[in-house]
């Protein structure tokens, strides 16, 4: 199964795409799609649903595993970031893409095991998990990859009990 995951933002969107086959996660692509902070709101939407909608065309992921947003002490922020998981979530729809949200204690349960781990201590496992040399660059390509592990890890059974039910089984 390919699985895309995707760490949300406006200014830096994290992307990963793994072959998750076997119990064994291969690295396919990875990376961030930035936005110039002087480029207009709408536009930085565009480029973002542009290169994501490219990914997609390129990987045809089976799934995409995203992070829910929570709310900080930044309104502001956590509208313009549910915004751009807007045309996230839209190119998802276009290119056929089941999408999945998982929770930051979700994904570090998933990843490392313990729901208060700390970025390190998640980015090193992810690093460990994909056999990487290191932590990939920015933080958000790290976080989008365990994105991907999550689902990996958990989604695959709620892909799979899906299925069975569409099917009757």
């Amino acid at each position: 199964m390919i699985i895309l995951g995707i760490d949300p933002g406006y200014a830096i969107v994290g992307y990963g795409v793994l072959d998750y086959r076997n119990n064994h996660f291969s690295v396919l692509d990875y990376g961030a799609i930035t936005t110039d902070a002087g480029t207009p709101f709408n536009e930085r939407l565009e480029i973002i649903y542009d290169r994501l909608c490219e990914i997609i065309d390129r990987w045809k992921p089976e799934a995409m595993s995203v992070e829910k947003v929570f709310y900080n002490n930044n309104a502001k922020t956590v509208i313009d970031v549910s915004q751009a998981r807007g045309v996230i979530m839209l190119a998802a729809q276009k290119g056929h893409v089941p999408v999945f949200e998982y929770t930051p204690l979700q994904v570090k349960q998933s990843v490392v095991g313990y729901g208060r781990a700390e970025k390190k201590q998640i980015q090193e496992m992810v690093r460990r998990i994909l056999s990487l040399e290191k932590v990939p660059k920015p933080d958000d390509t790290a976080d989008a990859l365990a994105m991907a592990i999550c689902h990996g890890h958990t989604g695959v059974s709620l892909m799979s009990g899906t299925l069975r039910m569409k099917r009757g089984i």
